[in-house]
C-alpha cells in the first residue's frame, strides 16, 4: 500500500479503534481488579480510615476504597470451564489428526483459554499465523487493542484487511514510536509514525531481509513481505454476535456493590469517632477535660436552674446494617445471575449433591459457554484449515471438521461410571470412551483400548490358546 492510502486509512479507522480500545481498556481493568472505586488511588485498593477532606463533615473521616474482583472470577470461571482441556479435532484421517495435534502443540489449551478472556474482555480475541524461518507453521495470540479489522460490506461480511498498530523501541535512540502493518490477502506492508496526525508515515524499509540461498547472504530488504497464505492470515474469535465484552453486563452492578460495600467500612470506622457536645462547661480547657474525665470519670457542669439545659451530649453515626446486607446480596445475585457465572457459595448449599442438581447448578454458565463455543467453532476449523493448507491436503478448504468440546465442572464422578457401566454394552466403544469420567483424551484411550483387543485373540481371551491346547491334548 502506498503511504498516501495508508494515512487516510489510519485516519478513517481511528475514531472506531478509540471506542473500542476505550471499552476494551475498562474491561481490562476490572479484571485486574482496578474497578472504579478506586481510580483516586490510581487503580490500587486501599483502606484508609484518614482520608476525607474537611467539607464532608466532623464525622466522616474514613475513606477506604476496596474494589471486588467479580469481573475476573466471572470470566475465568468460563475460560476455566470451557478451555481447559482443548477441543478434540477429526478430519477423518488418523494421521493428519496426528499431524494436526502436533502443529496445534501442546500448550494450545493455554492459548484458547487466553482466547476465551480476550474475547470476553474485548468482546473478540484474535490469532495470527504465520510461517517461520524453518518454514514451520506458527501462530500467536495477538492484544485485541493493537487489531482493527476491516470487513466487506456484503452479508458474508468476509475479512478483507487488518491494521495492526502497536509501539515499538528504538535501540539506537531509546524512544518509542508507532508501527502500524497493513496485512492483506497477499502480503504485508509495515509502516511507522510518532505524530498523532501520521504526518511523518513513512515505510520500515529493513524489516524484511531478503537472503541469497546459496551462501546465506541478505542481498535486500524492504517494507512489503507476501506471506502467500492467498487469506488474511488473522482470525477473530468472537465472543457474541455484536462483538461487546463482557463487563457491559455488570458494571453498573458491580460499581454499585463497591460503592455499598466501601460506605460500610466507612462507616465502622467512623463509628468509633464520637463528639462530644458540651454546654455550659465550667472551664474553658478542653485538655484538662479530657483529663478529669479520664482520671475522674466525671466532669464539672455550671447549672443556672431547673430550666438550664447544661449537660454533655455526643454525635455518633448510625449505621443500618440489615438495609445494607439486604443491598449486598440482592447485588451480588444480580451480577452471577446477568454474568452467567457460579456463586461460589452455593456449592457449599448443595453439599453432596447428585448429578442432576451440579448440572442445574451450572446451567447459566452452560448457555454462556455454548455460546461462546458456537463462535469459536468456525474459527477454530478456520486455523485448522489454515494448517491443512501448510500440511500440502488437496482439499484443505471443503474437507469435514469435526470438534469434540470438553467442559471442565465439579461433577459426581462415581454417579457418572455407574450410568456409563449400566449402558456400555449397548453403546459404542467410542460414546463409552467419551462418557467414562476418568478418561481425559478419548481418542488416546480408544487407541489403547483397540491396541489391547489386537493384543488378545480374536474372543478378547489372552488365555484361549491355551485353554484351546489342553482340550486337544485330552481328545489326543
Amino acid at each position: 500500500m502506498e503511504t498516501k492510502a495508508m494515512i487516510q486509512l489510519l485516519k478513517n479507522t481511528d475514531g472506531r479503534r478509540t471506542r473500542f480500545n476505550r471499552h476494551y481498556s475498562t474491561a481490562l481493568r476490572y479484571y485486574h481488579n482496578e474497578n472504579d472505586i478506586t481510580l483516586r488511588n490510581d487503580g490500587e485498593s486501599k483502606t484508609k480510615e484518614e482520608g476525607k477532606e474537611a467539607e464532608d463533615g466532623p464525622l466522616r473521616h474514613a475513606d477506604n476504597r476496596v474494589s471486588s474482583n467479580y469481573a475476573q472470577l466471572l470470566i475465568d470461571q468460563e475460560a476455566g470451564y470451557l478451555a481447559t482441556v482443548p477441543p478434540a479435532i477429526d478430519v477423518e484421517d488418523d494421521r493428519l489428526n496426528d499431524k494436526i495435534k502436533n502443529t496445534l502443540s501442546d500448550n494450545f489449551n493455554l492459548r484458547l483459554n487466553q482466547l476465551v478472556v480476550d474475547a470476553s474482555n474485548a468482546g473478540v480475541g484474535w490469532l495470527h499465523y504465520w510461517i517461520d524461518d524453518d518454514k514451520q507453521f506458527r501462530y500467536g495470540i495477538v492484544p485485541p487493542d493493537q487489531v482493527t479489522p476491516i470487513y466487506s460490506s456484503d452479508l458474508d461480511r468476509k475479512l478483507l484487511a487488518v491494521r495492526r498498530s502497536y509501539k515499538e523501541l528504538d535501540p539506537d535512540t531509546g524512544k518509542q514510536f508507532n508501527v502500524h502493518e497493513y496485512w492483506t490477502a497477499k502480503d504485508v506492508t509495515v509502516f511507522k509514525s510518532k505524530l498523532p496526525d501520521y504526518s511523518d508515515l513513512e515505510t520500515i524499509d529493513d524489516r524484511f531481509p531478503t537472503y541469497d540461498i546459496s551462501t546465506g547472504d541478505e542481498v535486500s530488504a524492504g517494507a512489503v513481505f507476501d506471506h502467500g497464505f492467498g487469506r488474511v492470515p488473522f482470525i477473530a474469535f468472537s465472543k457474541n454476535k455484536d462483538e461487546r465484552p463482557e463487563l457491559l453486563k455488570v458494571k453498573g452492578f458491580i460499581d454499585v456493590f463497591d460503592n455499598v460495600y466501601n460506605g460500610f467500612v466507612n462507616d465502622i470506622n467512623d463509628v468509633q469517632q464520637v463528639i462530644l457536645v458540651l454546654t455550659n462547661y465550667g472551664d474553658t480547657d478542653l485538655s484538662e477535660f479530657m483529663k478529669t474525665l479520664k482520671q475522674d470519670k466525671a466532669i464539672k457542669m455550671d447549672n443556672l436552674g431547673p430550666s438550664d439545659k447544661s449537660g454533655v451530649d455526643k454525635l455518633t453515626i448510625d449505621i443500618p446494617v440489615e438495609a445494607r446486607d439486604n443491598v449486598l446480596n440482592r447485588t451480588d445475585s444480580k451480577i452471577f445471575v446477568d454474568g452467567q457465572g457460579i456463586n461460589p457459595t452455593d456449592f457449599k448449599a448443595i453439599g453432596n449433591a447428585s448429578g442432576t442438581a451440579i448440572r442445574a447448578l451450572y446451567g447459566h454458565l452452560e448457555l454462556k459457554a455454548s455460546n461462546t463455543e458456537a463462535y469459536f467453532r468456525d474459527a477454530l476449523n478456520e486455523l485448522v484449515r489454515a494448517i491443512m493448507g501448510w500440511l500440502g491436503v488437496s482439499d484443505a478448504d471443503s474437507r469435514p471438521i469435526s470438534q469434540t468440546w470438553t467442559r471442565t465442572a465439579i461433577q459426581n464422578s462415581l454417579e457418572q461410571a455407574q450410568v456409563v457401566a449400566q449402558v456400555a454394552q449397548y453403546s459404542s466403544d467410542e460414546a463409552v470412551a467419551k462418557a467414562n469420567p476418568i478418561v481425559d483424551d478419548w481418542q488416546e484411550e480408544l487407541k489403547n483400548r483397540q491396541d489391547d483387543i489386537v493384543a488378545q485373540d480374536g474372543y478378547g481371551n489372552p488365555d484361549a490358546d491355551d485353554q484351546l491346547g489342553g482340550e486337544d491334548d485330552d481328545q489326543a
